[in-house]
């Protein structure tokens, strides 16, 4: 699943579509609730579409709201590297509605290698690390979702229980477009879909499910420094993890709609 930019974001009728680094054609950025449809955002009274052409329409007021103020916040260009929540509404819409299982049966095959199931061989100092910080959401997973998980050294392969994915598969049925788009990235970015459901669950904040899934790049930055470019890399991922777990929280927070 790719998430779409808004360089391809358009508005109803008549209106041009941003493109990256264009300028801002708009002054005003509102929101318009519809009952049963969720809200629109709308650029000086006209409704913006995804690039796909469907209307940009968030399930919660919320959601709607954090998505205006990336637009709100826009200078004299529109740079759509600043817009990771409007980039992921556009993939949830057009990517991930009516592909539902699709997307859940891409991250269930995620769990299949997850990251907290492969443990270093060495040294000691990483070993103790990842088992202090990864046993215990994988004792969650078994627990609380009925879902264990072999445990390999290195990077073998090991194959996990059809009955626990199944109830991963479980787990994730009847979500919404949003919350799936949000764990999709989640899960792809950290390696690790059991990070991005101990979110969803509020088990973990964002950022303690982004440390646990860099223990092993941390390691061998702490022993051989990290390069600007690398850095740079961290802190873009970093960007759209934090969206991609906003978006989940504000997609769930039905309260807010």
């Amino acid at each position: 699943m790719t998430g779409k930019t808004p360089e391809g974001a358009g508005t109803a009728g008549k209106d041009a579509a941003p493109g990256r680094g264009m300028k801002r054609f708009y002054k005003d950025v509102a929101i318009e609730d519809r009952s049963g449809e969720g809200a629109g955002l709308l650029l000086d009274g006209k409704h913006v579409r995804t690039p796909g052409k469907a209307p940009l329409r968030l399930p919660t007021r919320a959601l709607a709201e954090a998505v205006a103020e990336e637009w709100r916040a826009q200078g004299e260009r529109i740079d759509p590297s600043t817009m990771p929540l409007t980039k992921l509404a556009n993939s949830a819409i057009d990517g991930v509605a009516g592909r539902e299982q699709a997307v859940i049966d891409d991250i269930v095959a995620h769990a299949g290698s997850d990251l907290l199931c492969y443990r270093a061989q060495g040294p000691e100092a990483l070993v103790e690390v990842q088992a202090t910080h990864w046993d215990p959401v994988l004792a969650w997973a078994k627990t609380v979702l009925g879902a264990p998980l072999f445990l390999a050294e290195g990077v073998v392969h090991v194959a996990q229980p059809p009955a626990s994915l199944d109830r991963l598969k479980q787990t994730l049925a009847g979500r919404d477009a949003f919350s799936l788009a949000a764990l999709h990235v989640m899960t792809a970015l950290t390696g690790s879909a059991l990070l991005a459901l101990a979110v969803a669950a509020r088990r973990l904040t964002p950022e303690e499910a982004w440390a646990a899934s860099h223990f092993d790049e941390d390691w061998q930055i702490s022993q051989w420094g990290e390069d600007a470019e690398a850095a740079e890399r961290r802190k873009n991922r970093w960007r759209d993890f934090e969206a991609a777990a906003k978006t989940l929280a504000l997609a769930q927070d039905r309260a807010s709609a």
